[in-house]
């Protein structure tokens, strides 16, 4: 590797990238891959996936100066053991990735300080930074930069780090050499594609629309009812196929009350609670009614009655969308408690959709 790259590596590992790379900007081979993706729906309502396509291909198209590209990794606490009997302490899961502060902001600033460094070096150059927005194909180009491999959970894997880190990236002007490519390490292992609690995975493909993580923080709407059950206690966010993948064998984080968090506790927040609870946190994505819909479900999966009078509650929300998934929770409960709950609700209920939930729960 060349003197400029040794020294962006250099100065990346001070920043707090211990994985760094580059690639010089060329078109992708993967359009083919991405247009026949998106229109086969597998985005679900990720609908902002299909703006600029060939820009994700070519990021010249969006940016006529890029020259390269500098990709970097950096580490998140693995998740802590799941809870011994999360049904009976009636306790959700939030993916590893959210706690503390939204690593958008966390990584930005590194990016930020990273930045100064460099244009003390480069003051001509020009260094664009990304984590996680705009039309860059992110483990594209990290398999590119040489950070790792593109493995069948479609994570990006490294042999030493795993998949447990955040991948940001900076454009520039500077014409940078490539960094050696990583070899496929998954072999024939499939452990991801087995533990995978709603088959959304498929070789070294996703489909979004089963995706535990898509289905919690990106999709607005009503979960299909098919997938309700494969959700077990997910409220936020997924890390099953982490979990399972052997490049994570040796990780394992410290438990965190966040990452475990009491589920009756989060169906009762009201607006303000949930402003001050999740404010400048990833969780803050799903928006409130999202993350009370993820509660009910998981409620309704414990089995333990004890979760009836939180339901109960929950069926005067103010939100539709929580109301209808509280209603389906109490009819997989289940028992004259929360029978007398729907039947209560169904005199009263105004919204057509809700109304039919609440049907069917009774049915």
């Amino acid at each position: 590797m060349a003197a400029a790259e040794d020294r962006i590596v250099a100065e990346a590992r001070r920043a707090g990238f211990p994985l760094a790379g580059s690639a010089p900007i060329r078109p992708l081979s993967r359009a083919e891959y991405v247009d026949a993706w998106l229109a086969a729906g597998r985005a679900g309502e990720m609908r902002y996936l299909e703006r600029r396509p060939r820009a994700r291909i070519d990021p010249r198209l969006a940016w006529p100066w890029v020259r390269s590209i500098v990709t970097l990794a950096f580490p998140y606490h693995p998740p802590p053991p799941p809870p011994v009997d999360w049904r009976t302490a009636l306790r959700g899961r939030v993916a590893a990735y959210a706690l503390g502060t939204d690593y958008h902001d966390r990584v930005g600033a590194r990016l930020a300080h990273l930045i100064a460094r460099l244009q003390a070096r480069w003051p001509e150059a020009t260094f664009r930074p990304y984590v996680d927005t705009g039309p860059v194909l992110e483990r594209e180009w990290a398999m590119r930069s040489g950070i790792g491999w593109i493995g069948r959970n479609t994570l990006t894997l490294h042999r030493h780090a795993g998949s447990y880190f955040f991948l940001a990236e900076l454009l520039t002007d500077l014409m940078l050499e490539p960094s050696p490519l990583p070899a496929d390490h998954c072999g024939t292992c499939d452990r991801c594609i087995a533990g995978c609690p709603t088959g959304a995975l498929d070789g070294y493909a996703m489909d979004a629309r089963l995706c535990i993580s898509y289905l919690t923080i990106e999709h607005r709407a009503a979960i299909p009812l098919s997938l309700r059950p494969a959700l077990e206690n997910w409220v936020f966010g997924c890390d099953v196929c982490q979990e399972v993948c052997p490049w994570n064998r040796d990780a394992r984080g410290a438990g965190d009350a966040v990452l475990a968090p009491s589920l009756p506790e989060l169906l009762a927040l009201d607006a303000a609670g949930f402003r001050r609870r999740f404010a400048g946190t990833a969780i803050a994505r799903a928006k409130r009614r999202g993350l009370l819909r993820n509660a009910a479900v998981a409620l309704g999966n414990s089995g333990n009655p004890a979760a009836i009078p939180a339901l109960a509650g929950a069926l005067r929300d103010p939100e539709p969308l929580v109301r209808s998934h509280t209603a389906w929770a109490l009819g997989r409960l289940g028992g004259r408690e929360a029978r007398n709950a729907l039947v209560e609700a169904r005199r009263t209920e105004p919204d057509a959709d809700v109304a039919a939930e609440i049907v069917a729960a009774l049915g």
